[in-house]
């Protein structure tokens, strides 16, 4: 593609990032990255009784956590009000459009008259072609002066041909009567003074786009090319809801997914390459076309989430790793780690990490290292700290004190020491497992006391032996 490729996300800072709008986000992000092209942001903050600081904020952190850079500042909506209105102007300037005089009660009797008749109740206004010689002195819209014959077709990529007949558009506000613009003007003109190419967004706005290039058109301008994602569908079918569970994106970092597990996931929510369900970054970026767009809608799969998670988790770096789980206990309220906790749980991540599927799941297993002693021992593992079991730990803690501390030598050693009393390693194992970590599922005890280290795993022996 010669022509550089500018995409941009551009939200409504009414309330929490939303996961169709997190996934609309990635799709412009891994289309521009993946060409080389630009990927802007825009707060679409015109409604200005809902739209909150707050909101953005939460925009911005989701945004964040998922990875998505973006290039520039963010370009607020609101702010460019006067170019908006220089816009309608223009057009009104060049026969594009007209001032409309016609009153709210005017167009609401018409539309009501037109229902109890069953005729169309599109607003058609008696100031459309009227001499401005006839004019009153009274407040006026804005209205753009839409083809009424023919059609506008969007040449969609993703939906295809899209037809939309212009006797059923009617001639929309642009301005409105106390000057400030619509949000349909505002999103043409921002997405022309941004360069935007490709408008790749949810195919709820497939209507919006008919009335839009019909703006492009009348200002003469390039129209971007469409690519309308279908919507994002609960487990059930049905348009995701709360019922649902988590429709927010900082849902999913609160319940522990890692971020690269939830942009794969995500990318594969409606787009595919082949039979590809697991890949990196650099992968996705490298194969996103808008032609691998489905146009059915798709439907979350947690099962699939975790699966995914779980891969990403397994071959991330620990330091990454580390960093990512301390954002995960802040965004789930969790205590933070003590210095002590992140160095035990920074030794433990090579042990852990292959075989959990959230972060959850991680911190479980490793609650041995983030445990200090006394230990609290669950009640199913003190039973295997019998008598019999607390005398064969008491034998096994001289022979540990001379350990080099490698874990061939200590599984020698144990082995030994089981042999010794008629046992295979596994009865010794759950006394072991109760005693360093007081609990009866564990990792390896090999890898807890490598973990631990030499003083500690014989502190925690020491408590437990008879």
């Amino acid at each position: 593609m010669s022509q550089k490729i500018v995409t941009r996300f551009a939200p409504s800072p009414t309330g929490y990032l939303h996961i169709g709008g997190a996934r609309t986000a990635l799709f412009n992000w891994l289309f521009a990255r993946g060409h080389g092209g630009t990927f802007l942001l825009r707060i679409e903050d015109t409604d200005r009784a809902r739209s909150t600081p707050e909101a953005t904020a939460a925009i911005l952190k989701g945004l964040e956590w998922l990875g998505l850079d973006f290039d520039g500042e963010p370009i607020s909506q609101f702010e460019r009000a006067p170019r908006h209105a220089e816009v309608a102007h223009e057009m009104l300037a060049n026969g594009k459009a007209y001032k409309c005089f016609s009153p709210q009660e005017e167009i609401e009797a018409f539309r009501e008259a037109a229902r109890a008749e069953g005729r169309s109740t599109l607003f058609q206004s008696p100031w459309r072609d009227a001499d401005p010689a006839t004019h009153p002195d009274a407040p006026y819209v804005i209205r753009l002066k839409a083809p009424h014959e023919g059609a506008t077709v969007i040449a969609d990529k993703v939906q295809g041909d899209v037809t939309f007949r212009n006797d059923q558009l009617d001639d929309m506000v642009c301005l409105r009567s106390d000057g400030t613009p619509t949000y349909m003007l505002a999103v043409v003109v921002d997405d022309h003074d941004m360069g935007v190419t490709h408008v790749i967004r949810g195919d709820d706005h497939l209507t919006n786009s008919a009335r839009q290039v019909q703006v492009y058109n009348a200002m003469g301008w390039d129209v971007p090319v469409f690519a309308h994602i279908p919507l994002i569908h609960g487990p059930d079918g049905k348009k995701l809801s709360k019922r649902h569970g988590a429709v927010g994106l900082e849902e999913y970092q609160a319940m522990g997914y890692p971020a690269a597990g939830m942009r794969n996931y995500l990318a594969r929510l409606g787009w595919s390459h082949g039979d590809d369900e697991f890949f990196t970054d650099a992968q996705a970026k490298e194969w996103f076309e808008l032609e691998g767009i489905g146009r059915s809608p798709a439907r979350l799969d947690f099962k699939k989430l975790e699966n995914i998670s779980g891969q990403h988790i397994s071959i991330a770096e620990d330091a990454a790793l580390l960093s990512e789980i301390e954002g995960y206990l802040a965004a789930a309220q969790q205590p933070a780690l003590t210095e002590m906790q992140r160095k035990g749980l920074a030794a433990s991540l090579p042990f852990l990490k292959g075989g959990v599927k959230t972060f959850p799941q991680l911190i479980e297993k490793a609650q041995f290292a983030l445990t200090s002693r006394p230990l609290d021992i669950e009640e199913k593992a003190a039973k295997a700290l019998d008598t019999v079991s607390r005398g064969i730990l008491k034998e096994l803690t001289p022979r540990l004190q001379d350990a080099s501390w490698m874990r061939e030598e200590l599984e020698a050693i144990v082995t030994d020491v089981a042999q010794a009393h008629g046992l295979g390693l596994g009865k010794l194992a759950a006394p072991l497992r109760a005693a360093l970590a007081g609990r009866s599922v564990t990792p390896s005890v090999f890898d807890m006391m490598l973990v631990l280290g030499q003083d500690e795993t014989l502190a925690r022996l020491n408590d437990q032996a008879a």
